[in-house]
């Protein structure tokens, strides 16, 4: 009995094993449970989360007293199908987002093995016939509460995790001191962060040695990884993108690397669910001017109300930049786009000149963009030409407005972290283009009490620019639908699915001669509605 005991824990250990991967890829997609996201998502997926395949346990532990060996059998091979069901999905699901294995992901997984196969030493030490049926029952238990173990494990790594974290805080510290003549540039806002550093890198990089964080690196963890892997004695500037979820976490950003210069992009209502209010989104995404020093400079948008309405808490250089408020100290006026990129004329203050600026690319958010970090630019001693070299060279940054040609449509990828205003200017920007519009999109999450709304008010939004529509996800659009239906957009041009790789092929089925296809944001696998 004992040989096959032993030979069902290690199948059941492989699944568990397996099981784990799953648990830990939704975990690191939920930010490893801070703020209780992990918790959340498990809340809101109860079903799938509580009504297992791993349940059936319970009827081969009804067999034992009839026939253990032949019961101990069935029960090996119930886990291998298990887990061959699981790898199988697996390798359907192909995920947007994989499990990364990270140094902490690593230690995570032993904490887990650690913590499964120490009760089941135990439970192979003691079993025999007449405890089988409880043994059983606690393998089952442990197999089926797999989302309490990954919980655990992350519990008893924290006082780890705050050392590693700690060691490398200390070193980019460190690393930034012995560094103390390089510009450093702190960047946040709502949204337009990411567009915001990669344009400003590409333009300061025309004159100076400029690093920025690489993808989303924007929280203590990402910004110490650039510092202690990526900046060396050749950088000129840092540009630091910033991010946060609540109040203070800006403020930690601006205490680990101390900028002197920062741009506030746009203040929006992203992540009000785990802000509460406009309010405290406002007063954080300030943290970041009210951090410079007395000598510093900050890039305020005069036509955004929330950053124009402030009483900042800094007497440091303000420089205001606008499209509309003309009475900005860097005014774009005269903007042209087209399919081909934009054009537009830059003003400055106490300058009567008028210098023309083109861009490959699209949008109103870009010119933003763009108008920050000329006017940090221009405080950096580069020259007009240097300016206009830099903004022509500027690149399309990843799934932001950016265009893909496949034969004859054209992609506009705007996948990333949508937001209402992007949203709308993303479809500004459909409304310019040649042939037929197609909208693919899940909608916007992260709103709070807004959010129905919000997407309700972008149905009407896309119904005034799209001529087809794919909604992914039947639950998460329903407004999005409420809102094509007020606006009486046609019911045979909606098209409702539930995973974003079925509207490739639906594309092609709707596509003319000449097709642009906006993807408005791009939801991790958390949000899959299967």
């Amino acid at each position: 009995m004992t040989n096959i005991f032993l030979i069902s824990t290690l199948v059941y250990l492989i699944y568990i094993l397996v099981k784990s991967q799953n648990s830990f890829h939704m975990l690191q997609q939920n930010k490893y449970n801070n703020q209780m996201a992990y918790l959340k998502w498990i809340n809101n997926n109860k079903k799938a989360q509580f009504i297992d395949a791993s349940l059936l346990f319970i009827f081969f532990i009804l067999l034992i007293p009839f026939n253990t060996k032949v019961t101990m059998t069935v029960f090996i091979f119930f886990f291998c199908l298990l887990t061959l069901n699981l790898i199988s999905k697996r390798k359907k699901a192909q995920n947007k987002l994989p499990l990364k294995y990270t140094s902490r992901i690593k230690r995570l997984f032993v904490t887990d093995m650690i913590i499964y196969i120490l009760p089941i030493l135990i439970i192979s030490i003691y079993v025999n016939k007449e405890n089988l049926v409880y043994c059983y029952l606690l393998l089952g238990l442990m197999a089926y509460l797999n989302n309490v173990y990954i919980l655990l494990a992350v519990l008893i790594n924290s006082p780890i995790e705050a050392l590693v974290n700690l060691y490398y805080k200390q070193k980019a510290i460190n690393k930034l001191k012995s560094m103390n003549n390089m510009k450093v540039i702190g960047i946040t806002g709502s949204y337009g962060k990411t567009s915001s550093k990669n344009i400003l890198n590409d333009i300061l990089n025309i004159k100076y040695n400029a690093l920025k964080t690489p993808k989303n690196y924007n929280t203590p963890g990402g910004l110490m990884i650039t510092i202690n892997n990526y900046l060396d004695k050749f950088s000129d500037i840092f540009i630091a993108e910033m991010g946060a979820y609540k109040e203070g976490e800006i403020k930690e950003l601006c205490d680990l690397v101390h900028p002197k210069y920062g741009i506030l992009t746009k203040i929006g209502i992203a992540h009000l669910e785990s802000f509460g209010s406009r309010e405290i989104i406002q007063k954080t995404k300030f943290e970041l001017i009210e951090s410079l020093p007395h000598d510093g400079i900050g890039v305020l948008n005069a036509d955004d109300e929330y950053q124009r309405n402030y009483k900042l808490k800094n007497n440091c250089k303000i420089i205001w930049i606008g499209i509309d408020s003309k009475d900005a100290d860097v005014v774009a006026q005269d903007i042209t786009i087209t399919k081909d990129g934009t054009k537009f004329n830059i003003v400055f203050k106490g300058d009567k000149n008028k210098y023309p600026f083109e861009t490959k690319l699209l949008g109103y958010a870009n010119v933003y963009n763009i108008l920050a970090a000329v006017a940090l630019g221009k405080e950096f001693n580069m020259s007009i030409e240097q300016l206009k070299a830099g903004v022509r060279k500027v690149k399309a940054v990843e799934h932001r407005l950016e265009l893909k040609r496949k034969n004859d449509i054209v992609f506009i990828d705007d996948a990333y972290n949508s937001n209402p205003t992007g949203a709308k200017m993303a479809l500004d920007v459909l409304k310019l283009m040649p042939g037929k519009h197609i909208v693919v999109t899940p909608g916007m999450i992260e709103l709070g009490k807004e959010e129905y709304q919000k997407n309700k008010e972008f149905g009407k939004q896309i119904a005034d620019s799209a001529d087809e529509v794919i909604l992914v996800g039947e639950n998460k659009t329903k407004p999005i639908k409420e809102g094509l239906e007020e606006k009486q957009f046609n019911l045979k041009k909606i098209h409702v699915i539930n995973d974003v790789l079925e509207a490739f092929p639906l594309v092609e089925k709707l596509k003319q001669k000449e097709t642009y296809v906006l993807l408005e944001n791009d939801l991790p696998d958390i949000f899959n509605e299967q």
